[in-house]
């Protein structure tokens, strides 16, 4: 396939994880893309390998409206245009209510929520002129409660609201706007919980297809939800989890 051939796309988050994964599967699929996380020395690491000429490094915290304006004058620079910006990058911290410090809830929500709404803000004008597209990385978290990880939770549930929201609004400009929501995903961010082989058990128990689930996978469904293939598809947050939320995320009887 070669659904965005002179198209730009823009990653957050793109050093590891769901975002390397989409980075690199837009690039499979024609597109320049613009490559950002906050972890220089990993962001250059991730992009050794890849097409020099149609991809742009940015090294910036998305937390930071600066970095959201000078990415995506970036694109346009170096590109000539922006017509997908994937909202990836994030941040976990475990614990519920009490054992959440207010730092630490500050911190995931200015990556996870401000972040989010510091790169939309910036890239809209430049979507609206390619009638483009946004993909966010929400979570099942962000359908419905889940144990010891409150902060996190709490963004989730902001972002796949923020989608809804923003696909009502943008669809005027004809931009469209969707998520992913991935489960139990093979990540930097999930490295600890992978070596305990009876949690990785008991998330199987919950997805029907088994677990964990791979990037690469996750990364596919963003590139259909950004494609022209999905020009009728806005303000959906898309399971991306093996099957856990058909049941509710319950484990089989």
């Amino acid at each position: 396939m070669n659904r965005f051939k002179d198209k730009t796309v823009l990653v957050t988050g793109a050093a590891s994880g769901i975002g390397l994964a989409a980075a690199r599967r837009f690039l499979d699929e024609g597109a320049c893309v613009v490559m950002l996380d906050i972890d220089e020395a990993g962001l250059n690491k991730a992009a050794a390998d890849l097409p020099r000429d149609r991809v742009l490094v940015q090294v910036g915290d998305t937390a930071s409206k600066e970095t959201a304006t000078a990415a995506v004058k970036a694109a346009v620079d170096r590109f000539g245009g922006l017509h997908v910006l994937v909202n990836n990058a994030g941040v976990a911290t475990e614990g519920d209510i009490m054992q959440t410090s207010e730092d630490d809830f500050a911190h995931v929500m200015a990556v996870n929520v401000t972040g989010y709404f510091h790169m939309a803000k910036a890239a809209m004008p430049e979507l609206v002129k390619t009638r483009g597209s946004i993909v966010m990385t929400s979570s099942v978290s962000g359908l419905g409660g889940d144990w010891n990880t409150f902060a996190y939770n709490t963004s989730k549930g902001a972002v796949s609201n923020m989608v809804r929201a923003m696909a009502l609004d943008a669809g005027k400009d004809g931009v469209r706007v969707n998520a992913v929501n991935p489960s139990f995903t093979k990540t930097g961010m999930t490295e600890d919980m992978l070596k305990d082989p009876e949690l990785v058990a008991k998330f199987k128990e919950r997805m029907p297809l088994g677990a964990p689930e791979d990037p690469e996978g996750v990364a596919a469904v963003m590139a259909f939800l950004a494609s022209d293939d999905a020009r009728l598809v806005t303000g959906v947050n898309l399971p991306v989890d093996a099957g856990v939320t058909a049941s509710n995320g319950q484990p089989p009887m």
